[in-house]
């Protein structure tokens, strides 16, 4: 009987201990990385609002306020699905933001869904082709993504959609208030990584245009590819 009562208590316990926090031994080479893709682009009303699908439904979260902050009359949310989100967003990354979005007041009449792209690449073309289809005129774009696909996502739309007017932007959370609503530091870091190589390789492969990538930037990137944290790492 004992058994029986402590089991869901400890389990109950462990849903509510709080996220491991960044080790102490590369806390600088992470936050050195955060900083990075940090683009800090200065807000401005834009045609259209673009929510980047991913599993951190802080995006969705961003775009309305931004919305609701009048920067932009129409909202596109993009994405299908990823090995990383099926489970979460099983109807879609798209189709999960909207409906984020029309729980939290934002009218229908305002929201687009682009449901197909799997990768950002596709994530600008297929929305570029989407309002287009509607008639929209797009000459400026407000592009939401996770804090550390900031620049990566600016790379890769000026690649793709080159006129238009870009402007970045992701959730204002300090690094450790991010972690802990992702709840997976592990997770956090290595895609952190991940985005930091695919910066410079997705420019090689003229997927997007070059960024500079300071020697300390590549430096805090070796120093935790070098701890291990490889699992979003492409091959080059």
């Amino acid at each position: 009987m004992a058994r029986s009562l402590t089991e869901p208590k400890a389990r109950k316990a462990a849903m509510n201990a709080p996220t491991p926090a960044i080790p102490e031994r590369i806390r600088a080479h992470v936050q050195r990385l955060w900083d990075y893709h940090d683009l800090r682009h200065e807000l401005r009303p834009c045609d259209v609002g673009v929510g980047l699908g991913g599993h951190d439904l802080g995006v969705a979260d961003h775009v309305v306020d931004l919305y609701r902050g009048g920067f932009f009359p129409l909202i596109v949310f993009t994405g299908a699905n990823a090995p990383t989100t099926v489970e979460r967003f099983p109807r879609g990354e798209a189709v999960h933001y909207r409906e984020r979005a029309l729980d939290r007041g934002v009218p229908d009449s305002a929201i687009a869904v682009e449901p197909r792209s799997t990768n950002t690449a596709e994530n600008i073309e297929y929305t570029r082709e989407l309002l287009a289809a509607k008639g929209i005129r797009c000459a400026s774009m407000l592009l939401v993504s996770r804090p550390y696909q900031q620049r990566r996502a600016f790379a890769t739309a000026k690649k793709i959609w080159p006129e238009v007017e870009l402007v970045c932007s992701s959730q204002r959370l300090p690094l450790d208030e991010y972690v802990q609503s992702i709840g997976d530091v592990n997770r956090v870091i290595n895609m952190l990584v991940g985005d930091t190589q695919r910066v410079e390789v997705y420019a090689r492969r003229g997927f997007a245009i070059a960024q500079e990538v300071p020697s300390e930037v590549k430096e805090a990137y070796a120093h935790l590819v070098e701890a291990g944290y490889t699992t979003r790492l492409v091959t080059d």
